[in-house]
């Protein structure tokens, strides 16, 4: 999962000497032919992150988005540091894209009272039992039916994704910001104790999940599966691989909080 967090790929790695060629001449036309190349990098990122924004932004409106992330990146890219330009502009644009859907305010106050009432008991309940509760003590705590609890955590699955992928983006760029996504591995030893950390921290947290949450966010994030996809291997609906998702983001920050806020 971390490198899912951390960076996406492209199958095609530019041509150095392109690169050199643009650093000497700054020509517009080289820059553009740049982005075409690395426009599909874009698209993948943008779709990977669909689940967060589909029924509140367009796919187009997100990929133009990323673009100009994309453009600002190869302007400032400096290809005599140790670092792939694929992992730099991923940064970038999945940041932009991050910082595009929270502007637009899509989540409703109800349902940003639902996700703060839902990690509040959560956290309350860890504290007094000195575990994870289950699903029974958790709808309790908040009053609610099972039933009711599991449309709480199919109907905050989108913000609650945001958000998780929000934070761990700003831990990752928090060390010398720019130069944190620039900077070589030779060169920053901060960066590689940085993802080194975040690795242990993000199998840490899905190793106390139980075993259907381990399966959909090792699906999700390392198969990269659509969530249509998980529910046929797990033989459940979509909406239950929504709400097991949303189960184990909120046990994960909660696992997480520590690390991702220092």
């Amino acid at each position: 999962m971390a490198e899912a967090v951390i960076q996406e790929s492209t199958d095609k790695t530019l041509d150095p000497s392109v690169w050199e060629e643009y650093m000497q001449t700054r020509d517009m036309g080289l820059r553009n032919d740049i982005v075409m190349h690395y426009s599909q990098l874009v698209k993948c990122i943008a779709l990977r992150m669909r689940g967060t924004y589909k029924n509140y932004a367009q796919l187009d409106d997100v990929v133009n988005q990323g673009i100009i992330a994309l453009i600002d990146a190869v302007e400032k890219y400096d290809v005599s540091r140790n670092i792939k330009f694929e992992t730099f502009a991923s940064i970038k644009v999945k940041g932009a894209i991050i910082d595009y859907i929270r502007a637009q305010d899509w989540i409703p106050r109800r349902l940003r009272k639902l996700s703060r009432d839902l990690e509040t008991a959560n956290n309350k309940l860890c504290t007094e039992l000195g575990r994870q509760p289950t699903h029974q003590e958790l709808a309790k705590e908040m009053n609610l039916s099972l039933n009711q609890l599991d449309r709480v955590m199919e109907q905050t699955y989108s913000f609650n994704l945001l958000s998780y992928e929000e934070v761990v983006w700003q831990k990752m760029s928090s060390v010398g910001g720019d130069e944190f996504a620039t900077d070589s591995t030779e060169e920053s030893p901060e960066r590689k104790l940085m993802e080194d950390e975040l690795r242990q921290q993000l199998a840490a947290s899905i190793d106390a999940l139980n075993e259907r949450e381990r399966t959909v966010i090792s699906l999700y994030y390392y198969e990269k599966l659509k969530l249509k996809e998980i529910a046929g291997i797990l033989g459940v609906s979509e909406s239950r691989v929504c709400q097991i998702h949303s189960a184990a983001i909120v046990k994960m920050k909660r696992n997480m909080k520590e690390y991702i806020t220092a």
